[in-house]
Formats: C-alpha cells, sequence, structure tokens
C-alpha cells in the first residue's frame, strides 16, 4: 500500500485508537497500537518485548541485523487453522517457501502439519526437520527427472502436476522405479486474486498451473497412463489476499470440475485450496482464518473430500521482526536518510514488491509518544543500489545506535536474502517463553567464498 492510499488520521495517539497518521511529512506508525495488533510483540515499561524477552536484549546478545520467530506465535495460527476446519478431514500443509529454517519446519513437524514444497531442497530440509515425505505436496512449475525420482523414493505424499509434460515426466520416472505416482492437477481458474501482480497465480496470464479448459482432458491423459495414480485436485491463485470471495469465486470454480470429472468416471480423494490468506502489515484489515472458514465450510463439507489448504504467509509474517541498529544518521535539504545494518539483500520485499512494512522502535521515548518530536526518514541500507530501502518517509525520533525492528519479516524475510555486495546474511533466533535460542549462525565473509577457487594459468 502506498503512502497516498493511506487515510488521513489525527486520532489522539493516547487514547490507542489510530495506528497510522499519513502527513504531508511522512508516515507515522503507533507502535504501541501496532504491537497490540500483533502476536507475541508488547511494549513493557517502553521497552519492546517478544513473548518474555526483551528486544534489546536480543541484538545485544546476538547482534544485528537479527532475524527473530515467536514459537508460539506459529503455534497459535496453525492450529487456528486446524481447529476452524475440525469439522473436515482435512491437512494444513505449510508453504516451506515462506521461511525454511529448520527450527521453524521442525515445530510445525512437531505439532502435526504437513508441507508443501516447490524445490528437492525444501523437500530435504522437511526431512532433516522431522517432517513425514507422506504428509508433503510437490509443486511447482520446473520439477526435473531427479526431483521427481527423490520425490518418489521418500514417499511423496502428492506431486501437484502444473503442465502435460510434466505429467509424462513423472509418469516416466514412476515407471522406471516400477512405482505409481500419486497426482493432483494444478488447475488455474482465471481468478483475479487482487493482489500484487509478482503474487497472483491464478490467472491466464500466469505461468502457473493447466487452464480450466483443459483440465479434464489432462485429467483423462493423467488416468491413461500406467504409472500414475489420480488423487486430487490443486488451486492456488495468489498469496496476501486480504478477501474471501476470490477464494469462494476459485472453490466454486474447482467444484464444477470436480463434479465433471466424476461424470467421467474420475474419483478424487482430496482438494487442495492452496494458501495466500493474507495478514496485516500495517493497517490491512485481512479476512480472518475464521471467516475464511466460514465461507468455505458448507461448499466443502457436500464435497466428501479431504481438504488440503498451503498457508506461508499467514503463518510466520506475523509471527517474526528482523532487528536492525542505525548506523548513520544523514539529515539532507531534500530527504533524512537513516542508514541502518540491514539492506534489501536481508529482507528484499520493500524494494522488489514495494511492501510497507512497519518500523517500530525497541524503546519509546520515557516523555511518552509526540509525533512533534518525529522526522521523516527513509530507512535505507550500505547497499550500492537506489532502490536499497526497507521503508520511506516514517516519522521516528531517530538517533545513532537505536535499535528498530522490522514486523511482519517472519515470512519472504530471510528465506529470499541474498549476499549482494558480499554482505554475510543474518542470523536467526526463536523465542519462546522466557527463552531464546540461536536457530541459524550469522554468516562470515570468509564463508562466502569458501567454495570459490582462484583461476591458475597452466
Amino acid at each position: 500500500m502506498s503512502h497516498s492510499e493511506l487515510p488521513v488520521d489525527t486520532t489522539d495517539l493516547t487514547t490507542g485508537e489510530s495506528v497510522t497518521i499519513q502527513t504531508e511529512q511522512g508516515l507515522y506508525v503507533d507502535p504501541k497500537t501496532l504491537s497490540a495488533h500483533l502476536p507475541a510483540l508488547s511494549y513493557r515499561d517502553d521497552a519492546l518485548y517478544m513473548e518474555q524477552v526483551s528486544v534489546d536484549e536480543l541484538a545485544k546478545q546476538y547482534g544485528t541485523p537479527c532475524y527473530v520467530y515467536s514459537k508460539q506465535a506459529i503455534l497459535d495460527v496453525y492450529q487456528a487453522y486446524t481447529d476452524s476446519f475440525a469439522s473436515l478431514d482435512h491437512q494444513v500443509c505449510y508453504a516451506v517457501k515462506a521461511n525454511s529454517n529448520l527450527a521453524v519446519l521442525g515445530v510445525l513437524a512437531q505439532a502435526g502439519a504437513g508441507f508443501d514444497i516447490v524445490s528437492r531442497g525444501e523437500l530435504m530440509r522437511v526431512l532433516a526437520a522431522g517432517g513425514a515425505a507422506s504428509r508433503v505436496v510437490f509443486s511447482g512449475v520446473g520439477k526435473t527427472y531427479g526431483d521427481i525420482e527423490y520425490a518418489l523414493t521418500q514417499g511423496i505424499g502428492c506431486f501437484n502436476v502444473e503442465s502435460i509434460s510434466e505429467l509424462a515426466l513423472i509418469d516416466e520416472v514412476a515407471k522406471t522405479l516400477d512405482k505409481r505416482a500419486p497426482i493432483s492437477l494444478r488447475v488455474n481458474p482465471d481468478v483475479d486474486a487482487k493482489t500484487h501482480p509478482y503474487i497472483s497465480t491464478g490467472l491466464k496470464d500466469n505461468k502457473f498451473g493447466i487452464t480450466h479448459e483443459e483440465a479434464l482432458a489432462v485429467y483423462q491423459q493423467a488416468a491413461d497412463l500406467s504409472h500414475i495414480n489420480i488423487v486430487g485436485i490443486d488451486c492456488h491463485i495468489g498469496s496476501q489476499l486480504t478477501e474471501v470471495a476470490p477464494f469462494v469465486a476459485a472453490l466454486d470454480k474447482v467444484i464444477e470440475l470436480i463434479h465433471s470429472l466424476r461424470d467421467h468416471g474420475i474419483e478424487l480423494r482430496h482438494i487442495d485450496l492452496g494458501g495466500g490468506l493474507g495478514v496485516r502489515y500495517i493497517d490491512e484489515t485481512p479476512v480472518s482464518i475464521d471467516e475464511f472458514a466460514e465461507a468455505l465450510l458448507p461448499k466443502l463439507s457436500e464435497l466428501g473430500l479431504t481438504v488440503f489448504f498451503e498457508p506461508g504467509r499467514s503463518i510466520v509474517a506475523n509471527a517474526g521482526v528482523l532487528l536492525t541498529r542505525v548506523d548513520v544518521l544523514k539529515p539532507t535539504e531534500h530527504k533524512n536518510f537513516a542508514i541502518v545494518d540491514a539492506a534489501m539483500n536481508d529482507l528484499i520485499r520493500p524494494a522488489l514488491y514495494q511492501a510497507e512494512m512497519a518500523v517500530i522502535p525497541s524503546t519509546l521515548p520515557s516523555d511518552g509518544i509526540d509525533t512533534n518530536g518525529t522526522k521523516p526518514w527513509d530507512i535505507v541500507g550500505a547497499i550500492c543500489e537506489t532502490g536499497d530501502f526497507l521503508a520511506k518517509d516514517r516519522l521516528l525520533s531517530l538517533e545513532a545506535g537505536a535499535v528498530l525492528a522490522v514486523t511482519g519479516a517472519g515470512a519472504y524475510g530471510f528465506t529470499m536474502s541474498s549476499n549482494y555486495n558480499s554482505r554475510p546474511r543474518a542470523s536467526e533466533v526463536m523465542v519462546s517463553g522466557n527463552n531464546n535460542q540461536l536457530i541459524r549462525k550469522r554468516e562470515t565473509v570468509e564463508a562466502l567464498y569458501a567454495d570459490e577457487i582462484l583461476w591458475q594459468d597452466r
């Protein structure tokens, strides 16, 4: 959401009724009110805590930049999904691409989650974290012979097939292994998810899935293949959806196809509705999991099929923050720049998706909240790109050395990070109650080139 789309709000911040104020100078995000809307975060005596642990203490112990995740926040959202659909036989398949740290996967595996993967590497991570291959759905448009072979030997639960050529390849590999490969077709229903074009996946212009119009014919082809076992149907229309209507529209088209398949003698065991439920980053108002379930349950109950879901962002986004420290304040005549030790290589969402993420201080002023004491700052990194920013025109009261928390960073944060400018990737930490644990060491610069080999003339 751009600043221009945000409402101008002059509500007295001391009442706690407003999250944002948009002024001509910039956007003010009330940290106390925002944290009250996010799980695991709270201010105590003006100090920010995640669960029972001080954010400043975490920054001191592990350094910055550092990703921090709440174990309980992850489990709470997972449980909300499984409770909301408890009346149906269902499986929550966490989308590994959102956050693939082994500790995150392990917590979810122990809770009973299945997993949605898009690469052999993600499957290997799931297995290393204690997940079962039989509870994994393998999505993705570019599965190779080796990917399929490995997944079949591990006992994969289902391949979500995205093309006719992929279907033929899966049959070929399964024949070589003398196995029958469990598959569903990922059907592209041509439904507009009304989200950012980069994370829309259910339109005809998108690379994903098989069109609704050709799906029946492809299912009939699959039924004739000797080493294919048709088990389900899959649909995923996009990410960060804040309304339930697109889900309902997609489900209606999939149900229509299921009835047609039954008429042609093809019976399914499960329907996979994908993921994509949105979260609140600043002032978005996404549909709740309960509202999501309420809209879909009547239609799903009539099908008599096991229901799969593939949530990712909604489980981990607001369970995590990125901690970063202000290194340099650079006010200029036209712009004020706060140069922090995190950068676009650590968190690319603002640069790639123009995503607005909240940036809140680890410590509030002792004399209370006062927008008159703030300046508009662009929160930027040290990378040599103008596009290297975490937030723009944010009204904050800053000083060098201050620790800031970028909220909503549990999804598509570390997992999309890189080593651009030869920068080591951040450390990751998990918090549970008053305990905390390092779950990924900070990379060293030496590790970045440890596998590189100097050219030698011969």
